[in-house]
């Protein structure tokens, strides 16, 4: 446009409209077909002739020549997106975008992780089919940290992974909000272990196999802890009976220990089992000279350990006691029955007896537990009293060994360690 044309247009005395020929094309061409008139600028109001808000719709106050600004809420929500994704990795063929926000909304109510307020966490989510990985945007920072703790939940019948994106920044996370899951997240209301599987993953992970079935988590951590403390821990569990399946993984804090515990724990006997320890992805490296010393103090903080997690070291209402009758003496029902009352006889020796179990050899299979007697106390006192008087006693000319049963595999008539 001319100077003397752009002063009367300001002045008035031009509309400022497609019909004043070329001059005006660089405004027009902004409006889309049958959405705006002539020389007005899409969003706003209608172009008044000669009016020069037409040509620079202002806000409020704003002064001239600044230009319209991204409302606040939407920088906030640009800014802060890398903090509110998830990354959630292995998803089932049948996974979509619906299926995953429906799920991982619903989790999030379910563990009590929502923290903005009523509605759905998740706000938005990406799928690459191929890869089979989604990113899942929620609609907080602190309600995609507690997200974090949905590591290994079960969608649609497969194990997910949930971590942060590649382009998460820890730094610049921290002044926006949490960036830990909240510590009082109900994840057994998911089937989750609070801290189960948080951290489990990278070239540091050990697989420690061979964990005889009677150990508990807390017995496990103690053994792995000689080294010094876990970032994460996982004893695998059966899902149906809640029973370990003797394996477990882990990561120390310290990531400077991972071989040095390998190599001391790695062969160690542990009741009539054999620990395999490793690093998870096979690697073969080995403690440095100056890492002997800490290698050694740690050997010897393991054979203590040993000794507290035989078979039967954590005291239970169940005594196991085994070389006190053979197979064959348990086909005859009337031999059977002698013995049964003689164990009977010497248990209520020491205590109130609820129940007696001896497992009897199957015509056609192998039954479990079969040479083993068990003896089920009214409490831990009398166990263990019947413990010290029945264990190293003579009875049919074999010497009693006698142990302490876990009380939850006794009730599911699991006898078979």
């Amino acid at each position: 446009m001319s100077r003397p044309m752009f002063e009367k247009a300001m002045l008035g005395y031009l509309p400022l409209c497609a019909d004043n020929g070329r001059e005006l094309t660089s405004v027009a061409f902004m409006c889309k077909k049958d959405q705006c008139t002539a020389g007005q600028i899409p969003g706003t109001t209608p172009a008044i002739p000669g009016m020069f808000p037409a040509m620079f719709p202002l806000a409020t106050g704003q002064p001239f020549g600044a230009l319209p600004v991204m409302p606040v809420q939407a920088m906030t929500q640009q800014a802060t997106r890398h903090a509110r994704r998830v990354y959630v990795g292995g998803l089932p063929p049948t996974a979509n975008e619906q299926s995953v926000a429906t799920f991982f909304s619903q989790v999030m109510a379910a563990i009590g992780g929502n923290t903005a307020g009523p509605g759905d966490a998740v706000v938005n989510v990406y799928i690459n089919h191929e890869k089979k990985f989604a990113f899942v945007e929620m609609r907080s920072v602190e309600e995609a940290s507690n997200a974090m703790a949905l590591d290994g939940i079960i969608f649609e019948g497969a194990p997910v992974k949930v971590r942060r994106p590649s382009d998460y920044n820890p730094s610049l996370a921290a002044t926006l909000g949490p960036s830990q899951p909240n510590p009082n997240l109900n994840l057994a209301a998911v089937g989750l272990t609070p801290g189960s599987a948080g951290g489990l993953e990278g070239p540091d992970r050990i697989f420690v196999g061979g964990l005889p079935y009677y150990f508990t988590e807390a017995q496990v951590r103690e053994l792995l802890e000689s080294f010094g403390p876990l970032r994460g821990f996982d004893l695998v569990k059966d899902r149906e009976t809640g029973n370990s399946k003797g394996y477990a993984f882990c990561v120390y804090q310290d990531l400077s220990v991972t071989d040095i515990a390998c190599a001391a724990l790695n062969g160690i006997k542990m009741g009539d089992k054999t620990l395999t320890v490793r690093r998870a992805n096979q690697g073969t490296n080995q403690p440095k000279p100056e890492q002997e010393s800490v290698l050694l103090h740690a050997q010897q903080q393991i054979a203590l350990q040993k000794l507290m997690l035989q078979p039967g070291a954590v005291s239970t209402k169940v005594l196991c006691l085994t070389q006190v009758v053979s197979p064959e003496e348990l086909i005859n029902d009337e031999d059977y029955e002698d013995i049964m009352e003689d164990m009977r006889g010497e248990g209520e020796k020491f205590g109130t007896l609820v129940n007696v179990v001896i497992p009897r050899p199957r015509p056609n299979d192998a039954a479990p537990g079969v040479g083993k007697v068990f003896l089920e106390y009214a409490d831990i006192d009398s166990a263990t009293k019947a413990r010290a008087g029945l264990n190293g006693r003579k009875f049919g000319g074999n010497q009693v060994v006698a142990v302490f049963y876990p009380e939850n595999k006794f009730a599911q008539g699991e006898y078979d360690d």
